[in-house]
């Protein structure tokens, strides 16, 4: 890093100290060499002048000897040119020998214009480069010229003194890029170890800084960056450690999973499930190998939707309600809740009943037998008891549907009853039913109509479901005689059947607690039509037992539909209704 930071504060001081000289190179020393060239032409023009006017004074003098004269006197070069070019006199050279300056262009200007003439050019006599000045005199002119090597030699000069001050420049700049690398690095090396630590886990890391340049600001930031995660990680952990010490207070068990399957995070009732095999980091499978549960986090990951499911597998004799919930960002977390007292309870209730049921039976049909046999044989003169025996006959029936409603629904409820599903046709299913309460129909005065079904077939047990329709029909025919519309229709997860009346109908407050036991909305009216309140609840699970799902559609005087689906036989079967207009009345 201090290599680094030298270098380029290296490369960054040379480049303008390099800049630098160029500038002064080009400018200053042009402009000084520019000064000092004008300076020398004005002297220069003032010595030719003077030249001038001592060649007109001295009239019959030899002319190379004013030349040379006048170049001692002023240190430069003199000449006398007459009017037509020829060179009367040089200082330098011999005038027999030189060329015709007729075409000097400072010689032209100063008899053309009776003025100075001046120019700048190599001479072809010495073979450097002169700065000439001619000035007009009668019969000719006389021009100096004064050697431009000295201000070059002059300029050579300025330009190496200017070269080695750049290179001290240059060398104190190494000396403070070395320095100022040495002091930055220093500095970059303690934001480095801060990083390194606050990395490795030490938010308590801190970096001391006492400047306040960038620098110093961008570790003032760190810290305070630092600082604010200590805080957020401090509130975090106290989070983590609080809902772990809940989840470990939980009765139920609960699993984390990832998106991976594989284990997060397991409470203490999981881990005392499992006899503490549970082995964080690892697949899910090597922990749990309930089929269930797997299925429960498979489908609560897949489809990002909470799922329910009963595991019978994890422990023998135990039964347990597997909830999986989907998990920000993704996996899922499983809740196990222990079902098997509750089942056990409720198996105790199943079997209490049913057993209270059957040995009700005997007793209830010998009741019955003999209130018959006495209403039979009483003579006409005793009218009131043969009204004590009609009540007694009535509520005898009445406790015998209400066994035998007991027991089917025991059946039902524990599994005991087996349905055996086949493919069924939709509509064979509703003609059979409305045949079946044909009867039933007509003693109310009803009018049971059958709307066109699909041509589809469902899975099912037939008298299961003939139990289900003629249940919900009857229910109907009691409480809202009249008309009554039986059918069925597609729908995206098989086949709805429905029972629809136009009675009036039942108020939402009792909607959500119709399929409950002996739930009634008239209990008066429900009374003197027989009714038990267990068949809406038979209803409900004799569906459940073929995979379908329950529900009621009602408002006060709109009437009543009840619904129920069932899976279909063949699901890539193209569906069809009836193009049929025609109902069919019983």
């Amino acid at each position: 890093m201090r290599s680094s930071v030298f270098f380029k504060l290296l490369a960054g001081f040379l480049v303008v100290i390099v800049v630098a000289t160029v500038v002064l190179d080009i400018s200053i020393r042009r402009a000084w060499e520019a000064s000092l060239r004008e300076e020398i032409q004005t002297e220069l023009t003032e010595k030719t002048r003077m030249f001038a006017a001592r060649v007109r004074a001295s009239r019959g003098q030899d002319m190379e000897q004013l030349a040379r004269e006048a170049a001692t006197a002023g240190n430069v070069r003199a000449t006398i040119i007459q009017s037509d070019g020829k060179v009367l006199g040089d200082s330098e050279a011999d005038p027999e020998r030189m060329e015709n300056h007729a075409t000097r262009p400072e010689f032209i200007s100063a008899l053309q214009h009776n003025e100075i003439g001046a120019s700048t050019r190599w001479s072809h006599t010495i073979g450097i480069p002169f700065l000439y000045v001619a000035a007009p005199i009668p019969g000719g002119a006389v021009r100096m010229a004064y050697p431009l090597a000295s201000i070059q030699e002059l300029t050579g000069k300025v330009r190496r003194t200017l070269l080695g001050a750049s290179a001290i420049a240059l060398a104190i700049a190494a000396i403070l890029a070395g320095i100022l690398a040495q002091l930055v690095a220093r500095r970059l090396r303690r934001i480095e170890e801060f990083a390194a630590r606050i990395a490795a886990g030490d938010l308590t890391a801190r970096i001391a800084e006492s400047s306040r340049d960038e620098i110093a600001q961008v570790a003032e930031a760190l810290d305070h960056t630092a600082r604010r995660l200590e805080e957020s990680f401090v509130a975090l952990e106290a989070s983590r450690k609080e809902l772990e010490s809940v989840l470990n207070g939980m009765q139920e068990a609960v699993i984390a999973v990832g998106n991976d399957r594989k284990v997060r995070w397991a409470n203490g009732p999981m881990r005392e499930l499992v006899k503490g095999e549970v082995r964080l980091g690892a697949d899910l499978v090597e922990s749990v190998r309930d089929p269930n549960v797997l299925g429960a986090v498979r489908r609560a990951i897949e489809s990002g939707q909470s799922t329910t499911s009963v595991a019978t597998s994890l422990i023998a004799g135990r039964t347990y309600q597997v909830t999986a919930a989907p998990m920000s960002p993704r996996g899922a977390v499983v809740v196990l809740h222990d079902l098997t007292a509750i089942e056990r309870v409720e198996k105790t209730r199943r079997d209490f009943i049913a057993n209270v049921s059957h040995e009700l039976r005997t007793p209830l049909t010998s009741v019955q037998g003999y209130a018959e046999t006495l209403i039979d044989s009483l003579p006409p003169a005793m009218p009131q008891a043969r009204d004590f025996l009609d009540v007694i006959l009535k509520n005898a029936r009445r406790m015998t549907r209400l066994t035998e409603d007991l027991l089917v629904l025991a059946r039902v409820e524990s599994g005991e009853q087996r349905f055996a599903t086949e493919p069924v046709r939709v509509a064979t299913l509703l003609t059979e039913a409305v045949a079946a309460m044909r009867e039933a129909a007509k003693g109310s005065g009803s009018d049971v109509t059958v709307e066109p079904a699909p041509e589809a077939e469902v899975l099912a047990d037939s008298q299961g479901i003939q139990q289900v329709l003629t249940n919900l029909i009857d229910n109907a025919l009691k409480y809202a005689p009249g008309k009554i519309v039986v059918g069925a229709r597609e729908v995206a997860d098989g086949i709805e059947f429905y029972v629809r009346d136009f009675g009036e109908g039942i108020a939402s407050e009792h909607l959500p607690r119709l399929f409950e036991r002996f739930y009634r909305v008239d209990k008066a009216r429900s009374r003197e039509s027989g009714g038990t309140g267990l068949g809406l609840a038979i209803v409900k699970h004799i569906v459940l037992a073929h995979e379908g799902t329950m529900r009621v559609d009602s408002s006060v005087g709109h009437g009543s539909t009840f619904y129920f689906s069932l899976p279909r036989a063949d699901k890539t079967a193209a569906s069809s209704v009836a193009e049929s207009p025609s109902f069919t009345k019983i």
